[in-house]
């Protein structure tokens, strides 16, 4: 029996390709990486999109106007070829902008630019860590038990700040990989909101966006840039941020 876009497969395939594209909410995302993780149909079904798209990137031919396009537009409209004339050096043109337009369109989707690959593998880190059984791998309040728990894990060890009277405490840390390299990850609360906040030594100063339903703000500071996401408002997020800048350097 042919399968419908009404049956739960194909439903849940379509879930699949909106959850790669990040047009899911947080919660049906996550809702969505814990199915993959437990169904093999699904985690099949998301590696043939990641295929598809990879494949898209690297043989992604130009658009070329078929040959036999004007024989088929001067029937489908009804009008002869004598008539077309006039008119027919406007229309191929319009055509061929839209094929350009679609094409450039299509490239920039596929291909995006490294600021928000790199939003988008922080956004995936802070994702995992709230599916994981915990958000740190080394849990304290104390910045100076999880400062040096980095030491000999990641070339240099972040900032560490004491925000709990400013109502962000920190509650631990952890190792991300993000471009195929380990990365300091701090981990804050905010009321029932968890922040993550990632040391990338070298980066350039990020700009405040959204990404998959998740809010990020970033800034720079001796040589690191600093990555802050969570699913506090914006003013929130801005607010520890600031705090975090702020704060007294480290003794």
């Amino acid at each position: 029996m042919t399968e419908t876009t009404n049956s739960p497969a194909a439903a849940d395939a379509l879930l699949v390709h909106a959850h790669v594209d990040g047009e899911l909410d947080p919660a049906n995302a996550l809702a969505l990486e814990r199915r993959i993780a437990a169904e093999p149909a699904l985690a099949a079904e998301r590696a043939k999109v990641d295929a598809l798209r990879r494949a898209l990137r690297e043989k992604l031919p130009r658009e070329t106007l078929p040959p036999g396009l004007r024989r088929r537009v001067e029937a489908a409209v009804g009008l002869h070829r004598a008539q077309m004339k006039p008119s027919w050096r406007a229309l191929a043109a319009s055509v061929a902008l839209a094929l350009i337009v679609g094409s450039a369109s299509t490239w920039l989707a596929l291909h995006p630019s490294p600021d928000d690959r790199l939003a988008g593998e922080i956004v995936d880190g802070h994702m995992r860590s709230l599916m994981a059984a915990q958000p740190t791998d080394v849990a304290s309040s104390d910045r100076h038990t999880v400062k040096p728990w980095f030491a000999g894990r990641v070339p240099q060890a972040p900032r560490v700040i004491d925000l709990t009277q400013d109502g962000f405490p920190l509650i631990g840390g952890r190792i991300d990989v993000i471009g195929g390299t380990p990365v300091p990850t701090l981990v804050y609360r905010h009321r029932q909101h968890l922040i993550s906040l990632s040391a990338l030594p070298g980066a350039g100063a990020p700009a405040p966006r959204a990404v998959k339903g998740y809010n990020l703000v970033g800034w720079s500071a001796d040589g690191v840039a600093y990555w802050a996401v969570s699913d506090l408002g914006a003013g929130d997020l801005e607010k520890f941020a600031r705090l975090f800048r702020l704060a007294p350097t480290d003794p």
